[in-house]
């Protein structure tokens, strides 16, 4: 003869076993559904790569040559001048063509002292 708490054992096993059975069974979704996504993202990567490959051979310079030769009568191509990019006037100047600070002297020398006791950078390492 089963008592009351036999039957609320077995009820707490059964909604035991349902929640773990339901857990493993949204586990199991879960798995396949990031084996998807990791397929799907392999995929995209593969597609990028193989476009970046497409795009290596078409932008080679001796193909493009070639087409230009080919098809310069219907596009008449031309070379890119410089001035087409910019004008003189719009070029930054020379170091040497800035003009001086008022206070200051000429341009500062890149050469190291010739004479290490004008030297003025000390660093401790060596009496003098």
């Amino acid at each position: 003869m089963l008592r009351t708490f036999d039957f609320l054992m077995i009820g707490a096993m059964l909604a035991a076993a349902t929640v773990t059975y339901q857990i493993k069974h949204n586990t199991d979704n879960k798995a396949a559904e990031v084996r998807r996504l990791e397929a799907e993202i392999k995929l995209e990567k593969d597609t990028i790569d193989l476009l970046k490959a497409d795009k290596a051979l078409l932008t080679q310079p001796n193909r493009l040559e070639r087409l230009v030769q080919a098809y310069a009568a219907e596009l008449q191509l031309v070379p890119t001048e410089p001035s087409q990019l910019a004008r003189p006037m719009e070029l930054p100047m020379l170091k040497d063509q800035l003009p001086v600070p008022e206070g200051e002297e000429g341009p500062v020398s890149a050469e190291a002292p010739s004479d290490p006791i004008k030297d003025l950078i000390t660093t401790g390492s060596v009496d003098r």
